[in-house]
This record gives C-alpha cells, sequence and structure tokens, in this order.
C-alpha cells in the first residue's frame, strides 16, 4: 500500500518538474501521457484490492451485536391437546316461544302491547269483557253463603236430636221410659248427623265454584307466561274470542339454544358438558358446551339433532330465532401436538425455518408445520418440546449470531 502511494506522490512531483522544462515534442508528449494513464489504472486497482482485502477480514456481526448480541424474544415449545373440527352449519332457537291462548271465551275489549314490545312474565298482553264472569262469581259467592247457612240449620238440628236422645236415656230406670220412642230418637241424631255432612259437603262445593268463577273471572286478562318479545299480534279489540283462540306469539329471546343436525359419525367426541367453539353469521365468535344429543336420527340424512348452550359475548349484536350459526364439531378425539408461535416461523420459497436459542446464539432450523391452533402452529418435525425459538426480532438474525434474552412487556 505504502508502495502505491509512493508511486502517486513521484508521478505528481515528475509532473511538477515537467513544467519546468522546455517544450518537448509531439511523440514525447503522447508517450508521457500514456504513461501518467497506465499509472493511474495501476494504483486506482491498488487501492480497490486493498479495501476488498480489509472488508474480507473484518468480522461479518454488527459491532452492537458483538459487544452485547442482538436483542430477541422467545417462546417455547410446548406440548398441547389438538381436536380437529369440521364447521356444521345450526340456528338459534328460543327455549319458549309460541302462541299465547285465550282460556276463556269472550270479547276482547284492549290489546296492552304491540308487536316488539318486551314484557315480563305475568304482564297483561290483552283484556277480555269481564262483566258476565264477574256475575257468575258473584252468584257463585251467594251460593256459598246460602250452603253455609244450611250447614248451620244442620248443625243444630243435630244438637237438638242429641239433646232429645240424651233426655230419653235418663228415662231409662222409670216407669215412663218407652223403648221406641228411645229408638226413633236415636234415629233422629244419624239422620240430622247425615244432614249436616251433606250441608258440609255443599259448603265445599260453593266454596270450589266461587273459586272457579275468580279464575275465570282472572282469566279475562291475558297475561304473558314468560319474559320474552311480542313477535305477532293475531287478533284486535272488538274481536270475539273462543276459549283457545291464539291472540299473539311471543318468543323468548333472552333463553336462545344452538339447534345443529350433526352427521351420526361425528357424534363421538359431543358429550355433554364438552366446550365448542361457534361463530354467528355477522362474524362474531362464542362458545358453546354441548347440552343434549337427541336421540332420533333423520333417515335420509343420517343427522341427529344436538343442543347446545351458547355464551355470547355482553355486547353481542341483537340475536334472534333462527338465526344461522356455525359449530366447530370434532372429528374424533383429541390428540397431543408440539406447537409452535406463529411470530417464530420465517417463510421461505420452498420451506420454513425458525430460530432456536442454543447457548446464547441462534441457530436455524428447518420445521414441517401443519394446521394452524389459534396464534400457533402444529409441529410436524424439526423441534422439540421445550425448545427456545425467537418470536421477535428474528427477522435480523443470521446463523451463529449472539442474541440477548429480553422479557416481554
Amino acid at each position: 500500500m505504502a508502495t502505491i502511494l509512493e508511486t502517486g506522490r513521484s508521478l505528481r512531483a515528475r509532473r511538477r518538474t515537467a513544467r519546468g522544462r522546455k517544450p518537448k515534442g509531439r511523440g514525447e508528449i503522447i508517450l508521457s501521457s500514456c504513461v501518467e494513464k497506465a499509472a493511474r489504472r495501476l494504483v486506482l486497482a491498488a487501492l480497490v484490492a486493498a479495501a476488498a482485502g480489509s472488508a474480507f477480514v473484518s468480522h461479518p456481526w454488527p459491532a452492537l451485536a458483538q459487544q452485547e448480541g442482538a436483542p430477541v424474544r422467545i417462546d417455547p415449545v410446548r406440548s398441547e391437546p389438538l381436536s380437529q373440527t369440521i364447521p356444521v352449519i345450526g340456528r338459534l332457537v328460543a327455549q319458549q316461544a309460541g302462541s299465547v291462548a285465550a282460556r276463556i271465551g269472550g270479547p276482547i275489549l284492549e290489546f296492552r302491547v304491540q308487536v316488539g314490545n318486551r314484557v315480563q312474565a305475568g304482564d297483561v298482553i290483552a283484556v277480555l269483557d269481564s262483566s258476565t264472569m264477574a256475575a257468575e262469581r258473584d252468584l257463585a259467592a251467594a251460593g256459598l253463603a246460602l250452603a253455609r247457612a244450611e250447614l248451620e240449620t244442620r248443625r243444630a238440628q243435630t244438637l237438638l236430636a242429641q239433646q232429645d236422645l240424651r233426655r230419653l236415656e235418663g228415662l231409662k230406670t222409670s216407669a215412663a221410659f218407652s223403648q221406641a220412642r228411645f229408638d226413633d230418637a236415636r234415629q233422629q241424631v244419624a239422620i240430622a248427623e247425615a244432614g249436616a255432612r251433606e250441608a258440609e259437603a255443599s259448603v265445599t262445593s260453593a266454596r270450589a265454584s266461587l273459586r272457579l268463577a275468580e279464575i275465570n273471572l282472572g282469566y279475562t286478562e291475558i297475561k304473558a307466561p314468560y319474559d320474552g318479545v311480542i313477535s305477532q299480534r293475531l287478533s284486535e279489540a272488538g274481536a270475539y274470542a273462543r276459549e283457545g283462540d291464539a291472540l299473539v306469539n311471543m318468543i323468548a329471546d333472552q333463553s336462545l339454544e344452538v339447534e345443529a343436525d350433526v352427521p351420526s359419525n361425528r357424534l363421538l367426541g359431543l358429550i355433554p358438558g364438552t366446550e365448542l367453539q361457534g361463530r354467528l353469521d355477522n362474524g362474531s365468535r362464542f362458545t358453546a358446551s354441548v347440552r343434549a344429543v337427541i336421540p332420533d336420527e333423520n333417515p335420509l340424512t343420517r343427522t341427529r339433532a344436538v343442543r347446545f348452550v351458547p355464551r355470547f359475548a355482553e355486547n353481542a349484536a341483537a340475536l334472534a330465532n333462527e338465526q344461522s350459526a356455525t359449530i366447530q364439531v370434532p372429528v374424533g378425539a383429541p390428540r397431543q401436538i408440539l406447537s409452535v408461535h406463529k411470530d417464530a416461523l420465517v417463510r421461505q420459497p420452498e420451506d420454513v425455518m425458525v430460530f432456536i436459542v442454543i447457548d446464547g446464539t441462534a441457530q436455524p432450523r428447518t420445521i414441517i408445520i401443519g394446521e394452524a391452533v389459534g396464534a400457533r402452529y402444529e409441529v410436524l418435525d424439526g423441534l422439540s418440546e421445550g425448545d427456545l425459538v425467537v418470536v421477535r426480532g428474528n427477522e435480523r438474525l443470521q446463523p451463529g449470531m449472539p442474541v440477548r434474552i429480553e422479557e416481554a412487556s
């Protein structure tokens, strides 16, 4: 290198000396110019070679990596259960839904709800004309009062007959005693007691009639049998409702289940209580547990209805009866797999690679991955449980580079 620099200085000195001499001939000038150009090329080539040699002998890692190691974050390869699933399309079904009917006949005086109104159990939906039922209630109350009065009369007659019998019993030792009269008195007591029992039964019957009349009077108010939403009104005020006529339809939209027709060969993993993942048609996800597998198989599709109890997010959109829902049904029994975090994968044109930390250095490892499991991938080959793979900072790593493990913030 020093020789090259010396040659450059010599050329510059010759050029200065040549300025003080006499002008040369044309041939000498051309020859001198060629010599200078050749010397310049030689100096430039030597400088490039020297620079390349210097770069070749320098260390390939950055200075920071040599001093401290490249900062990385790691995640261990772990073993976990995997259950392969298939999507089965189901639907939301209300545990309670149907018609609310009139329990007695009568003209409809008013409706107190509109379609879409939310009601609580016991809220009045419609009111029938109650005048007839009120009159029947009053008549039953009068019948009960009459029966009670009859009972009092019968009891008084029984007491009187018993007194006569006791008086005749007191005359048994006297000459005035008559056996015939005594027998008649005893018979009268029996008749009076039977009449009292009959009156008691009449009171019970009259009390039941009054209760029935009160119940029928209460039926003139058609009430919601459970919490829900009015989905349809089937009559209007002024119409005559016969006993059993449906007046409104209701849906208990707060107690929805998922029902899906599952192929019979996929029922092995559907044990009551099993937790599964689901998704609504709007993309929101939920978890559901198996409640029951209905023991009735469709002979055409070879499927059975399965009921799931879903748990929706508190901020879930409004849900509806018969809304579509997809359940991820397990194909078979769960199996153990090795999994690696998705951020550890460095995808190559033909394979997938990760960096594992061994003795403070990053070592590449080509792996074979399977299906995705949430934020992780199944590892089919190339890693062992407990291997520490780099999940942050792996994009700048090179084989053998020193690393410094950082804690996740």
